[in-house]
């Protein structure tokens, strides 16, 4: 990648808790990242994550554990962007089993930053391999739509006003490029709205589902096991351990 330069908004990394600011740093850059990649705008994208390895580089062996576990919460979540951008599912699952196995066998901060690096350029290749290359500004558009308005529970002619076409069109566009539906992308907005909540509020259950667009607790829960593997109340544990080491 490229020489850094920082003209970001200045975020303080304390000594007593760098792998707390690196987190906090994460999520200030998570979204602006994950839109880079959906509309493969790589010289965007290398260019937050410089900002974010410059932080990685500070944050000591001692942390290293935790800090492998955010990045592959983050790799993650750009492979999940991938895909939305076109990118083959299985062709991300393999590059899914390499990035484990590569990061299993790091044990400095120099390393885990190189295999960032290497990690999102492979996903980038996997986007711009894919039929067609890039989305368009009207699929980036409709997902950054449906992302805005996922606790409202968006219908397709609402989004479709919004961007400009057709309902049927728009869920055509949506599938040719995705692989997923309409209403596919949609729970799928919702689940991952719930997971920030989750991660960043400690507000009731009842409460993130209704304002992810939820009718019900249950219907939340088992909805969010299926996407996640885990319970809200797990998922929300586990977040909660990672932050607070013992």
């Amino acid at each position: 990648m490229g020489a850094y330069e920082n003209n970001f908004p200045a975020i303080r990394c304390d000594s007593d808790r760098l792998f707390d600011s690196v987190r906090e740093l994460y999520i200030y850059e998570e979204a602006p990242l994950m839109d880079a990649i959906r509309r493969g705008d790589r010289p965007g994208a290398v260019h937050i994550l410089n900002h974010l390895l410059v932080h990685i580089y500070s944050a000591g062996a001692e942390r290293s554990d935790l800090l492998k576990g955010l990045l592959l919460e983050l790799i993650v979540m750009m492979s999940r962007a991938a895909v939305a951008a076109g990118a083959s599912q299985t062709a991300l699952l393999g590059l899914g089993f390499r990035h484990l196995a590569e990061l299993a066998a790091i044990d400095d901060d120099e390393a885990l930053a190189g295999w960032l690096r290497a990690s999102v350029l492979r996903i980038f290749e996997a986007v711009e391999a894919c039929p067609g290359g890039p989305p368009d500004r009207t699929v980036t558009r409709a997902l950054e739509v449906i992302r805005q308005l996922a606790g409202e529970s968006p219908g397709r002619d609402e989004v479709a006003r919004r961007v400009g076409i057709s309902p049927s069109r728009l869920g055509e566009i949506l599938r040719e490029r995705t692989g997923r539906t309409f209403s596919e992308l949609v729970a799928e907005a919702r689940i991952e709205m719930a997971c920030g909540m989750l991660r960043e509020t400690d507000k009731p259950l009842a409460q993130v589902a209704a304002e992810c667009g939820f009718c019900d607790q249950s219907y939340f829960t088992n909805a969010f096991q299926k996407a996640k593997g885990q319970t809200p109340r797990q998922y929300r544990a586990a977040r909660k351990s990672q932050n607070n080491p013992p």
